[in-house]
Protein backbone atom coordinates (compact mmCIF):
# COMPACT_ATOMS: atom_id res chain seq x y z
CA UNK A 1 0.00 0.00 0.00
CA UNK A 2 1.22 3.67 -0.56
CA UNK A 3 -0.07 5.51 2.52
CA UNK A 4 0.25 9.31 2.94
CA UNK A 5 1.16 10.71 6.69
CA UNK A 6 -0.02 14.26 7.04
CA UNK A 7 1.80 16.11 9.81
CA UNK A 8 2.20 19.58 11.22
CA UNK A 9 6.05 20.07 10.45
CA UNK A 10 8.19 17.36 9.22
CA UNK A 11 11.29 18.32 10.53
CA UNK A 12 9.92 18.35 14.32
CA UNK A 13 8.96 14.62 14.34
CA UNK A 14 11.32 13.14 16.90
CA UNK A 15 12.19 9.14 16.98
CA UNK A 16 10.02 8.10 19.92
CA UNK A 17 6.74 9.82 17.90
CA UNK A 18 4.39 7.35 17.39
CA UNK A 19 3.92 9.12 14.03
CA UNK A 20 7.97 7.75 13.44
CA UNK A 21 6.90 4.40 14.65
CA UNK A 22 4.11 3.77 12.80
CA UNK A 23 5.85 5.34 9.48
CA UNK A 24 8.69 2.94 9.81
CA UNK A 25 6.70 -0.06 10.71
CA UNK A 26 4.84 0.48 7.51
CA UNK A 27 7.91 0.51 5.73
CA UNK A 28 9.47 -2.86 7.33
CA UNK A 29 6.20 -4.00 6.22
CA UNK A 30 7.04 -3.81 2.62
CA UNK A 31 4.49 -0.88 2.08
CA UNK A 32 5.75 2.87 0.76
CA UNK A 33 5.10 5.97 2.84
CA UNK A 34 4.76 9.88 1.86
CA UNK A 35 5.02 12.22 4.55
CA UNK A 36 3.67 15.55 3.79
CA UNK A 37 3.58 19.03 5.54
CA UNK A 38 0.81 21.68 5.09
CA UNK A 39 2.33 23.62 2.57
CA UNK A 40 2.70 20.84 0.58
CA UNK A 41 -0.51 20.64 -0.31
CA UNK A 42 -1.92 21.80 -4.12
CA UNK A 43 -4.81 21.57 -6.41
CA UNK A 44 -3.39 21.60 -10.00
CA UNK A 45 -4.80 22.75 -13.39
CA UNK A 46 -6.62 19.83 -13.84
CA UNK A 47 -8.55 20.05 -10.68
CA UNK A 48 -6.50 17.32 -9.25
CA UNK A 49 -5.83 17.42 -5.31
CA UNK A 50 -1.70 16.42 -5.46
CA UNK A 51 0.64 16.97 -2.82
CA UNK A 52 4.73 17.47 -2.81
CA UNK A 53 5.83 14.56 -0.61
CA UNK A 54 9.12 13.21 1.26
CA UNK A 55 9.08 9.64 0.17
CA UNK A 56 10.08 6.96 1.95
CA UNK A 57 10.09 3.36 0.12
CA UNK A 58 12.89 1.38 1.95
CA UNK A 59 11.90 -1.65 3.94
CA UNK A 60 15.23 -0.91 6.36
CA UNK A 61 13.85 1.98 7.86
CA UNK A 62 13.67 2.85 11.56
CA UNK A 63 12.04 5.66 13.84
CA UNK A 64 15.57 7.12 13.50
CA UNK A 65 16.70 7.22 9.77
CA UNK A 66 13.01 8.55 8.69
CA UNK A 67 13.36 11.28 11.62
CA UNK A 68 16.77 12.01 10.36
CA UNK A 69 15.93 12.34 7.01
CA UNK A 70 13.03 14.56 7.43
CA UNK A 71 14.93 16.83 9.38
CA UNK A 72 17.94 17.12 7.21
CA UNK A 73 15.42 17.65 4.37
CA UNK A 74 17.34 14.21 2.84
CA UNK A 75 14.03 12.19 1.07
CA UNK A 76 13.42 11.84 -2.17
CA UNK A 77 10.46 14.71 -2.85
CA UNK A 78 8.00 13.66 -5.20
CA UNK A 79 4.21 14.46 -6.20
CA UNK A 80 1.39 12.61 -5.11
CA UNK A 81 -1.80 12.20 -6.55
CA UNK A 82 -3.97 12.43 -3.30
CA UNK A 83 -6.75 10.12 -5.21
CA UNK A 84 -4.51 7.55 -5.70
CA UNK A 85 -3.43 6.59 -1.65
CA UNK A 86 -4.47 4.21 -0.53
CA UNK A 87 -4.83 5.93 2.97
CA UNK A 88 -4.10 8.81 4.42
CA UNK A 89 -3.26 9.46 7.95
CA UNK A 90 -3.65 12.57 9.79
CA UNK A 91 -0.93 13.35 12.08
CA UNK A 92 -1.41 16.81 12.82
CA UNK A 93 -2.07 19.14 15.73
CA UNK A 94 -2.79 21.49 16.05
CA UNK A 95 -5.72 21.24 14.12
CA UNK A 96 -5.31 22.90 10.36
CA UNK A 97 -8.16 24.26 8.62
CA UNK A 98 -5.86 23.51 5.25
CA UNK A 99 -4.81 20.52 5.77
CA UNK A 100 -8.62 18.96 7.03
CA UNK A 101 -10.03 20.73 3.41
CA UNK A 102 -7.95 19.08 1.46
CA UNK A 103 -8.17 15.62 3.27
CA UNK A 104 -11.94 15.81 2.73
CA UNK A 105 -11.43 16.15 -0.72
CA UNK A 106 -9.12 12.87 -1.04
CA UNK A 107 -11.92 11.10 1.60
CA UNK A 108 -14.61 12.12 -1.34
CA UNK A 109 -12.54 10.74 -4.06
CA UNK A 110 -12.39 6.70 -2.00
CA UNK A 111 -9.46 7.25 -0.08
CA UNK A 112 -9.30 6.29 3.49
CA UNK A 113 -8.57 9.02 5.78
CA UNK A 114 -8.00 8.24 9.52
CA UNK A 115 -8.99 9.42 12.02
CA UNK A 116 -12.15 10.57 9.81
CA UNK A 117 -12.15 14.92 8.62
CA UNK A 118 -15.44 14.68 9.01
CA UNK A 119 -15.36 14.06 12.65
CA UNK A 120 -12.34 15.26 13.66
CA UNK A 121 -13.34 18.56 14.58
CA UNK A 122 -15.73 17.47 17.15
CA UNK A 123 -14.08 14.70 18.74
CA UNK A 124 -10.71 17.16 18.99
CA UNK A 125 -12.73 19.38 20.94
CA UNK A 126 -12.72 18.66 24.38
CA UNK A 127 -16.83 19.67 24.32
CA UNK A 128 -16.80 16.22 22.69
CA UNK A 129 -16.01 14.08 26.38
CA UNK A 130 -17.79 16.73 28.25
CA UNK A 131 -21.28 15.40 26.30
CA UNK A 132 -20.57 12.03 26.91
CA UNK A 133 -22.75 11.13 29.72
CA UNK A 134 -22.71 8.05 30.29
CA UNK A 135 -18.57 7.88 30.00
CA UNK A 136 -17.20 8.11 33.87
CA UNK A 137 -15.52 11.21 33.54
CA UNK A 138 -15.35 14.01 36.43
CA UNK A 139 -17.64 16.68 36.10
CA UNK A 140 -17.18 19.18 33.52
CA UNK A 141 -19.01 22.32 31.79
CA UNK A 142 -17.79 23.77 28.59
CA UNK A 143 -18.61 27.57 27.79
CA UNK A 144 -17.69 31.11 27.58
CA UNK A 145 -19.98 32.30 30.46
CA UNK A 146 -17.70 33.89 32.98
CA UNK A 147 -20.37 33.72 35.98
CA UNK A 148 -20.91 29.72 34.95
CA UNK A 149 -17.61 29.37 35.77
CA UNK A 150 -17.65 31.18 38.96
CA UNK A 151 -20.74 29.50 39.84
CA UNK A 152 -19.55 25.81 38.53
CA UNK A 153 -15.99 26.42 40.73
CA UNK A 154 -17.92 26.76 43.94
CA UNK A 155 -19.35 23.55 44.14
CA UNK A 156 -15.59 21.72 44.39
CA UNK A 157 -13.59 21.31 47.73
CA UNK A 158 -10.91 20.57 46.06
CA UNK A 159 -11.12 23.30 43.40
CA UNK A 160 -11.21 23.11 39.78
CA UNK A 161 -9.07 22.54 36.39
CA UNK A 162 -9.78 25.65 33.53
CA UNK A 163 -8.32 24.71 30.49
CA UNK A 164 -8.76 25.77 27.00
CA UNK A 165 -11.49 23.60 24.84
CA UNK A 166 -9.23 23.40 21.80
CA UNK A 167 -5.42 23.29 23.16
CA UNK A 168 -2.78 20.73 23.91
CA UNK A 169 0.30 20.52 25.98
CA UNK A 170 -1.02 21.85 29.15
CA UNK A 171 -0.82 25.13 27.48
CA UNK A 172 -3.26 27.38 28.91
CA UNK A 173 -4.07 24.78 31.97
CA UNK A 174 -4.58 26.07 35.82
CA UNK A 175 -5.82 24.17 38.58
CA UNK A 176 -7.79 26.55 40.74
CA UNK A 177 -8.91 26.42 44.29
CA UNK A 178 -12.33 26.91 45.91
CA UNK A 179 -12.64 30.37 46.89
CA UNK A 180 -9.89 31.89 44.75
CA UNK A 181 -12.29 34.28 42.52
CA UNK A 182 -9.39 36.42 41.52
CA UNK A 183 -7.20 33.26 40.49
CA UNK A 184 -10.23 32.02 38.52
CA UNK A 185 -10.99 35.25 36.39
CA UNK A 186 -7.24 35.21 35.66
CA UNK A 187 -7.06 31.52 34.85
CA UNK A 188 -10.15 32.18 32.45
CA UNK A 189 -8.14 35.12 30.96
CA UNK A 190 -5.40 32.89 29.92
CA UNK A 191 -7.21 29.92 28.77
CA UNK A 192 -9.19 32.17 26.20
CA UNK A 193 -5.70 33.63 24.93
CA UNK A 194 -5.66 30.18 23.58
CA UNK A 195 -7.76 27.30 21.27
CA UNK A 196 -11.33 29.10 20.10
CA UNK A 197 -12.20 31.21 23.20
CA UNK A 198 -14.38 28.21 24.94
CA UNK A 199 -13.39 27.52 28.36
CA UNK A 200 -13.71 24.08 30.03
CA UNK A 201 -13.87 23.99 34.08
CA UNK A 202 -13.64 19.90 35.36
CA UNK A 203 -13.64 19.16 38.98
CA UNK A 204 -10.14 18.53 40.29
CA UNK A 205 -9.32 14.73 40.99
CA UNK A 206 -7.29 14.18 44.20
CA UNK A 207 -6.38 10.83 42.80
CA UNK A 208 -4.40 13.59 40.19
CA UNK A 209 -1.48 13.40 43.31
CA UNK A 210 -0.61 9.55 42.24
CA UNK A 211 -0.88 10.38 38.16
CA UNK A 212 -2.60 10.89 34.89
CA UNK A 213 -2.20 7.30 33.07
CA UNK A 214 -2.39 7.84 28.73
CA UNK A 215 -4.10 4.13 27.36
CA UNK A 216 -3.31 3.98 23.48
CA UNK A 217 -6.80 3.02 22.17
CA UNK A 218 -6.64 1.50 18.41
CA UNK A 219 -9.54 0.07 16.28
CA UNK A 220 -11.92 0.05 19.66
CA UNK A 221 -9.12 -1.88 21.97
CA UNK A 222 -6.10 -0.41 23.58
CA UNK A 223 -2.76 -2.24 23.02
CA UNK A 224 -0.58 -0.39 26.12
CA UNK A 225 -0.46 2.01 28.86
CA UNK A 226 1.86 4.02 30.67
CA UNK A 227 1.67 6.33 33.62
CA UNK A 228 2.78 10.03 33.53
CA UNK A 229 3.93 11.79 37.25
CA UNK A 230 3.84 14.89 37.13
CA UNK A 231 6.84 17.04 38.11
CA UNK A 232 7.69 18.59 41.62
CA UNK A 233 5.89 21.60 41.76
CA UNK A 234 3.88 21.17 38.96
CA UNK A 235 0.39 20.01 38.88
CA UNK A 236 0.37 18.78 35.12
CA UNK A 237 0.97 15.75 34.10
CA UNK A 238 2.64 16.56 30.98
CA UNK A 239 5.96 15.15 29.58
CA UNK A 240 6.35 18.91 28.01
CA UNK A 241 6.21 19.53 31.86
CA UNK A 242 8.51 17.64 33.19
CA UNK A 243 6.13 14.97 33.42
CA UNK A 244 8.10 11.16 34.54
CA UNK A 245 6.62 8.13 32.30
CA UNK A 246 6.40 4.58 34.27
CA UNK A 247 5.42 1.38 33.22
CA UNK A 248 1.92 0.98 34.26
CA UNK A 249 -0.99 -2.36 33.80
CA UNK A 250 -4.65 -1.47 32.72
CA UNK A 251 -7.49 -2.04 35.86
CA UNK A 252 -11.07 -4.05 34.91
CA UNK A 253 -12.14 0.17 35.95
CA UNK A 254 -10.27 1.54 32.96
CA UNK A 255 -11.49 -1.94 30.81
CA UNK A 256 -14.85 -1.02 31.60
CA UNK A 257 -14.21 2.80 30.78
CA UNK A 258 -12.94 1.29 27.53
CA UNK A 259 -15.97 -0.48 27.02
CA UNK A 260 -18.41 2.27 26.90
CA UNK A 261 -16.52 4.86 25.24
CA UNK A 262 -15.10 2.59 22.18
CA UNK A 263 -18.83 2.38 20.46
CA UNK A 264 -18.95 6.27 20.53
CA UNK A 265 -15.36 6.69 19.25
CA UNK A 266 -16.07 4.26 16.26
CA UNK A 267 -18.88 5.53 15.57
CA UNK A 268 -17.25 8.68 14.93
CA UNK A 269 -14.78 7.55 12.12
CA UNK A 270 -11.76 7.30 15.35
CA UNK A 271 -9.07 4.16 14.77
CA UNK A 272 -6.28 5.79 17.03
CA UNK A 273 -6.77 7.80 20.22
CA UNK A 274 -5.05 8.80 23.31
CA UNK A 275 -7.60 8.21 26.50
CA UNK A 276 -6.17 9.98 29.24
CA UNK A 277 -7.61 9.00 32.91
CA UNK A 278 -6.94 9.53 36.64
CA UNK A 279 -8.95 7.61 39.12
CA UNK A 280 -11.21 5.66 36.83
CA UNK A 281 -12.28 8.90 35.37
CA UNK A 282 -11.43 9.87 31.59
CA UNK A 283 -10.66 13.46 31.25
CA UNK A 284 -8.93 13.96 27.59
CA UNK A 285 -9.74 12.50 24.70
CA UNK A 286 -7.20 13.06 21.92
CA UNK A 287 -7.76 12.08 18.53
CA UNK A 288 -5.34 14.89 16.37
CA UNK A 289 -1.88 13.42 16.91
CA UNK A 290 -1.91 10.99 19.96
CA UNK A 291 1.22 9.68 21.47
CA UNK A 292 2.89 7.60 23.52
CA UNK A 293 3.46 3.98 21.81
CA UNK A 294 7.79 4.54 22.55
CA UNK A 295 6.97 4.84 26.03
CA UNK A 296 4.52 1.58 25.92
CA UNK A 297 6.39 -0.40 23.87
CA UNK A 298 9.36 0.41 26.18
CA UNK A 299 8.23 -1.74 29.08
CA UNK A 300 6.23 -3.97 27.08
CA UNK A 301 7.15 -7.64 27.09
CA UNK A 302 6.24 -8.42 23.39
CA UNK A 303 6.69 -6.38 20.18
CA UNK A 304 3.56 -4.26 19.56
CA UNK A 305 4.29 -2.90 16.21
CA UNK A 306 2.69 -5.95 14.65
CA UNK A 307 -0.85 -5.34 16.17
CA UNK A 308 -0.50 -1.48 15.41
CA UNK A 309 0.30 -1.98 11.75
CA UNK A 310 -2.33 -4.65 11.76
CA UNK A 311 -5.39 -2.82 13.44
CA UNK A 312 -4.66 0.10 10.67
CA UNK A 313 -4.41 -2.41 7.50
CA UNK A 314 -7.47 -4.02 8.45
CA UNK A 315 -8.80 -0.52 8.97
CA UNK A 316 -8.09 0.92 5.38
CA UNK A 317 -9.40 -2.44 4.09
CA UNK A 318 -12.94 -2.06 5.77
CA UNK A 319 -12.74 1.53 4.18
CA UNK A 320 -12.10 0.64 0.97
CA UNK A 321 -14.66 -1.61 1.07
CA UNK A 322 -17.27 0.53 1.77
CA UNK A 323 -19.54 1.90 -0.51
CA UNK A 324 -19.24 5.59 -2.02
CA UNK A 325 -22.21 7.70 -1.65
CA UNK A 326 -22.17 8.27 -5.03
CA UNK A 327 -21.79 3.90 -5.76
CA UNK A 328 -25.38 3.19 -3.81
CA UNK A 329 -27.77 2.26 -6.41
CA UNK A 330 -31.04 3.41 -6.23
CA UNK A 331 -34.41 1.85 -6.87
CA UNK A 332 -36.74 2.84 -9.16
CA UNK A 333 -39.95 4.03 -7.64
Amino acid sequence: MRIGIAVSRAASIEPSWTTAHLGAALLRAGHTVRVVEPWDFEIDENGRCIARAHAFDSSAATPNTLCKELSMRMARRCYEDLGALDALLLRVNPLDVGVLSFALLAQDTGVPVLNNPRTIVSTSHKGFLASLSDVPRPKTIVTRSRAMCHSFAEGFESGVIVKPARSSGGRGVQWVRRGKSGHLDLAIDEARSYGDGYLVIQEYLEAAAEGEKRLLWIGGKTIGAYLRERAKGEFRHNLSRGGNPVPAEITEEEHALVRAVSPLLLEQGVWIAGLDVIGGKLVEVNTLNPGGFHHIQAHSEQDLIPELVDSLLERIREEQSKPRQWDIPTLSP
